[in-house]
């Protein structure tokens, strides 16, 4: 596949615009062509009305037909194959077996959603028949299910340049749901996204559907962002990045004359409390695993712990001593662009400033900077002066993460009741453990929407009982998750219909249930007829 460099609109190619940009590689710094051209307002406005126009014909198609859609989009991305991964390569430095298993995990979820939408229970269909006798009022005809927004506008994540990109999570549920989509693609990795968007435009054409369903807008820079929240026809917003990236999504979506749901998943530093019965069962093996955890993927994971609690006593330090000689063997490896790595630089640089912070731990090998490196390091401190600086509760993007240790009873309590919202916390321990610190279960609960027990966060399943959200500022509506089948309902409403005849009524809601799919009728559970 030649790449052309230009941003999707429907079936069309938007005009070349006087400004362009060149994805670079982190690891060589060597520019990779073509120039790509950043999309200008004439193209942002064109993709939203396209999607406007293709709303009325996708909302009408049936489960199986969007189901068909995922599916062959799934295949198209596979078909690509090997030019795929090693642009992926190319544009991130990560290597060629984490792009393999990332696109295995991009087809899935597709598929995964595919299947939802064929079986349509999630819908959520809820049939209350009428009671004309009943007394002292009759009851209507009620029928409830979901039905889809309207055009959603996906934002790509830089550090998962398909599974939270172009086809990613959010365009497969918004699709599912019913939703035409317009990608706003991660600058660092054009190409890619490139590729990806050509395999879901033609999709849409192989399917019959109206071309407006999915358009890829390319360009860096906050412009885009702010027109894209703003417009009058974007209807939800799904995002993955930085807090100041979501805040300002969020901001721009408040301020329309008729705002706008923004689901973002903005980062988190996913605390790891390791409790006395587990640090003296399985202290050696939790400080090699947390190494692993803090240093996967350089640390570019929304889930790396980047805060260790534990009580201070004399297997802390056996701990601490694992932590640092692991950690010293890993080398530094090239993050996804420069301006990341800068940042992680400037972060460790505070965290090293602090009042009560040591380094305790880092690799033994110097970063290349010339490289886009950065080499882990882990910091220590205690209870006392983590709870008087709150920058150190700050989210670090990179290989980091800091050891607390915490000489009285109720530290951690504390410490874990004077953490923001996170997408995960972590608990290490026994049984026993869990008993005597309840208190500490129940403030983690409030805090973080995945507790882990045992194990470690790096790692999201795509499942459906996953949830990958939690309270704010993890993302900015704790309802919902971004991972799993239930991140469809972040693009869909519900609608009542009261007393309307059976033709009249959405298939899914009529007292033939053909597809045998459950609906709630009368308040009980069931898959047959009405």
């Amino acid at each position: 596949m030649e790449l052309h460099g230009k941003s999707i609109l429907g079936d069309a190619l938007a005009d070349s615009g006087a400004e362009t940009f060149e994805s670079i590689n982190p690891a060589t710094g060597q520019k990779l062509g073509p120039a790509f051209h950043k999309a200008d307002a004439a193209a942002i406005g064109r993709a939203m009305q396209l999607a406007e126009a293709a709303f009325t014909d996708y909302r009408q198609r049936s489960g199986a037909q969007r189901a068909d859609f995922l599916e062959k989009i799934a295949a198209g991305i596979e078909a690509l194959g090997d030019k795929l991964v090693e642009r992926a390569v190319a544009e991130t430095a990560l290597p060629p077996a984490r792009i393999t298993g990332e696109r295995g995990r991009t087809t899935g979820q597709l598929r995964l959603f595919a299947s939802l939408a064929r079986e349509g229970s999630w819908v959520d269909a809820r049939i209350d028949t009428a009671l004309p006798e009943r007394q002292p009022l009759p009851r209507p005809d009620l029928r409830r299910m979901l039905i889809p927004l309207g055009p959603v506008v996906v934002f790509s994540a830089s550090n998962f340049p398909l599974a939270f990109s172009v086809a990613g999570g959010d365009t497969a549920s918004a699709l599912a749901a019913g939703c035409p989509v317009v990608v706003k693609s991660h600058w660092a990795h054009a190409g890619v996204s490139e590729m990806v968007g050509r395999v879901i435009q033609e999709a849409a054409k192989a399917c019959g559907l109206h071309p407006g369903v999915f358009s890829l807008l390319q360009g860096r820079g906050h412009d885009i962002g702010n027109a894209l929240a703003r417009h009058p026809l974007t209807r939800a917003i799904g995002f993955t990045g930085s807090r100041r990236g979501g805040l300002a999504l969020l901001s721009a979506a408040n301020l329309r004359p008729e705002p706008i749901p923004v689901y973002a998943e903005m980062g988190s530093i996913n605390p790891v409390f390791v409790l006395p019965g587990a640090m003296e069962q399985r202290g050696q093996a939790i400080a090699q695993g947390l190494v692993q955890s803090v240093t996967l993927g350089v640390g570019q994971f929304c889930t790396n712990p980047g805060l260790v609690v534990a009580r201070a006593e004399p297997r802390l330090e056996q701990f601490v001593a694992q932590v640092s000689q692991s950690i010293a063997a890993v080398a530094p490896a090239s993050m996804l662009y420069s301006g990341l790595c800068e940042a992680y630089r400037e972060g460790v640089d505070r965290l090293a400033a602090a009042p009560g912070v040591s380094v305790v731990g880092k690799a033994a090998q110097a970063a290349d900077p010339a490289r886009t490196q950065a080499g882990p390091i882990v910091f220590r401190t205690d209870a006392t002066a983590f709870l008087a600086n709150p920058d150190l509760s700050e989210e670090v993007f990179g290989p980091a993460t800091v050891v607390v240790a915490c000489p009285k009873e109720g530290d951690l309590a504390a410490i874990a009741r004077g953490l923001e919202g996170q997408l995960t916390a972590t608990i290490h321990g026994t049984e026993d453990d869990l008993k005597k610190n309840a208190e500490l279960v129940a403030i983690l609960q409030d805090k973080a929407g995945r507790l882990i027990f045992n194990a470690f966060p790096t790692g999201v399943e795509v499942s459906p009982a996953m949830n990958h959200g939690g309270p704010f500022p993890a993302t900015t509506d704790p309802h919902y998750t971004s991972v799993g089948t239930a991140a469809i309902l972040r693009f869909a409403r519900p609608i009542c219909y009261q007393g309307f005849p059976q033709s009249a009524l959405p298939p899914e809601l009529r007292d033939a249930n053909p597809g045998a799919m459950w609906r709630l009728v009368n308040a009980q559970w069931r898959q047959g007829n009405v």
